[in-house]
C-alpha cells in the first residue's frame, strides 16, 4: 500500500468506527434481534405444517413448504424486517448526530464529504447485514422450503439492503423526522400505493427484492415483476444515486 493510499485508509476509519459506536445501542439491537427471533419461529411454525403442493392460477404446481416460505421472506423479510432495520440505523448514521449538533466535528475534518456519507453508509451496513439476513436465512431454512429458497432468501435480502442504506442515509440529512418519513414510505408507498400498478410498483426497492427472490427460488410471487438485469442492477444504481444526492447534500448546507 503506497504512503497515499495508507494515509486515505486511516481518515476513512476513524470516521466509519465513530459511526458504527453511535449506532449499534442496546436498545436498537435488542428490537431488531428479537423480530429476527420472531422470524425465525414463524419460520419453523410454518415448516411443521403438512402442506401439499398447490397448483397456481397460470398452472405451476410449486412444492407446498417452499411457497409458503417465499411467501413468508416476501411479507415479513422483504416488506418488514429489511426496511426497517435499514431505516433505524441508516437514517441514524447522519441524521442523529445533525440533530445532536455533532455532525459539525465530522464536517470540519480536511475529508471529502463523499468519504463521510460513504464512511457512514458502510458503518449502517455493516450493522445491519447480519441483524437482517442470518435470522431470514434461517427462517428461510426452517420453513423447509429447500436450499434455493435459503440463497434467493440471502440474495434478495442483501440487494434490498444495499438499495434502503442508500436512501435512508440520504433521508437522515433531509429532514430530521427521518423516522416517520421512512416508515409512511415503507407502509403506505411501498406497502399500498406500489402494489396497485406496475408503474408505480417499478418506483419501489421492495419490486426488485422480490422479483430476485421468486426468480431465484423459482416461485411466482403476486405484485408487479422486474426482468433481468433490471432487477439486479436498478437497486444498486438507487444506493448510488442517493449516495450521490448525500453527498451533495452534505456539502451545500450550513453545519451548526
Amino acid at each position: 500500500m503506497t504512503p497515499r493510499a495508507s494515509t486515505k485508509v486511516r481518515r476513512r476509519l476513524p470516521i466509519y468506527r465513530l459511526v458504527l459506536r453511535s449506532q449499534v445501542t442496546r436498545a436498537r439491537l435488542a428490537a431488531l434481534v428479537a423480530l429476527g427471533v420472531v422470524g425465525v419461529a414463524v419460520g419453523a411454525a410454518l415448516g411443521r405444517a403438512d402442506r401439499p403442493a398447490e397448483a397456481l392460477s397460470d398452472g405451476t404446481v410449486v412444492a407446498g413448504h417452499l411457497l409458503a416460505g417465499a411467501r413468508f421472506v416476501n411479507t415479513f423479510g422483504l416488506s418488514l424486517l429489511v426496511p426497517v432495520t435499514a431505516l433505524v440505523f441508516a437514517a441514524a448514521s447522519l441524521g442523529d448526530p445533525d440533530e445532536e449538533g455533532t455532525l459539525v466535528y465530522l464536517w470540519l475534518r480536511p475529508v471529502r464529504r463523499s468519504r463521510i456519507v460513504l464512511a457512514a453508509a458502510a458503518a449502517s451496513y455493516t450493522v445491519a447485514w447480519p441483524v437482517v439476513v442470518v435470522p431470514l436465512a434461517l427462517a428461510a431454512a426452517a420453513t423447509r422450503g429447500g436450499a434455493h429458497l435459503v440463497v434467493a432468501t440471502v440474495a434478495s435480502a442483501t440487494l434490498a439492503l444495499v438499495a434502503y442504506t442508500g436512501l435512508f442515509c440520504a433521508l437522515g440529512l433531509v429532514t430530521r423526522r427521518s423516522l416517520v418519513w421512512g416508515l409512511l414510505c415503507v407502509f403506505v408507498w411501498e406497502g399500498f400505493v406500489a402494489t396497485a400498478a406496475d408503474s408505480a410498483g417499478r418506483l419501489a426497492v421492495r419490486t426488485y427484492s422480490r422479483s430476485v427472490l421468486g426468480d431465484l427460488a423459482s416461485v411466482p410471487l403476486s405484485g408487479p415483476e422486474v426482468s433481468a438485469p433490471l432487477r439486479w442492477v436498478v437497486p444498486v444504481a438507487v444506493a448510488v444515486v442517493a449516495l450521490v444526492f448525500a453527498t451533495w447534500r452534505l456539502r451545500r448546507r450550513d453545519i451548526a
